[in-house]
């Protein structure tokens, strides 16, 4: 399989926010990331489309821990064979992203994803890498997927989305890191995390202008990204997925049966 001269490092985001994941728990599993998706651990779902994909060179698993891994033998291949490599995760995901950003090359282009992404798939991969990197003008790049085409296809599921003049977009977990620039965002998101209860701190970080404006009057996608931009000092994309799926991960246990009944259709 031949890769384009400028493929992708993945990160994959595996360690869990906080002890006792009701994902976990239901699934009687000592990390989420380890949870059956049709027999087989999401963590392991997610590096499978990853390993098919062209777009993508290498991969770095951020996650989950180490007792972990060693209760799975087919994880423990996957990093022993250097397939993969693993790193401990730190206390939340933008600080392991901020982490294994600074660790790489400057001239590597990143995408990082999350192990609970179990519906992932090389298409999924491939579609966003070359559409990211298309016209060479973005340096970060979001995945995101229409709320409208997601209920359409899972009407049962419940998404979160903001809503622009044009419709509501949900997160696809997707996120792409094209220039040395752009890893510093992973620095804001590190710092806005820590600081998602104190309102005024949160702002402040965005702008008062730009949270009236959204509240006021809805701006369209096209919008945001400006806003975004302008906020950030680097330019910022986004990718509007044509697949469903690639928005629906397992946060919940209800998240959990959805895609438990997708795989089964698939396979089915």
């Amino acid at each position: 399989m031949k890769r384009p001269t400028t493929a992708f490092t993945a990160v994959v985001l595996a360690g869990d926010r906080k002890p006792g994941d009701p994902v976990a728990e239901a699934a009687g599993v000592s990390c989420k990331s380890l949870t059956p998706v049709g027999g087989r651990p999401m963590v392991l779902r997610v590096l499978d489309a990853l390993e098919e994909a062209r777009e993508i060179e290498s991969v770095i698993l951020c996650g989950p821990h180490r007792a972990a891994i060693d209760q799975d033998k087919e994880l423990q291949a996957h990093i022993a064979s250097g397939r993969v490599k693993w790193v401990e995760s730190r206390a939340t995901p933008s600080s392991s992203t901020y982490r294994v950003l600074q660790s790489l090359a400057d001239e590597i282009s990143v995408l990082v994803t999350t192990a609970d992404h179990a519906l992932l798939t090389a298409q999924i991969v491939d579609y966003f890498c070359s559409e990211a990197r298309c016209g060479g003008k973005n340096e970060i790049v979001v995945g995101l997927a229409l709320l409208e085409s997601v209920m359409a296809a899972y009407p049962q599921s419940k998404r979160t989305a903001i809503r622009l003049r044009e419709g509501a977009y949900c997160s696809c977990n997707l996120f792409g890191f094209l220039t040395p620039r752009a890893r510093a965002v992973a620095h804001l998101w590190r710092k806005v995390e820590s600081q998602r209860k104190k309102a005024l701190r949160l702002i402040s970080a965005f702008g008062w202008m730009a949270v009236l404006h959204y509240l006021l009057r809805r701006p369209s996608l096209e919008e945001g990204l400006g806003r975004i931009s302008q906020r950030l000092g680097l330019r910022a994309g986004a990718v509007v997925m044509p697949f469903p799926e690639a928005a629906v991960d397992v946060d919940t246990v209800s998240d959990l049966k959805l895609v438990e009944s997708i795989v089964a259709n698939r396979t089915g």
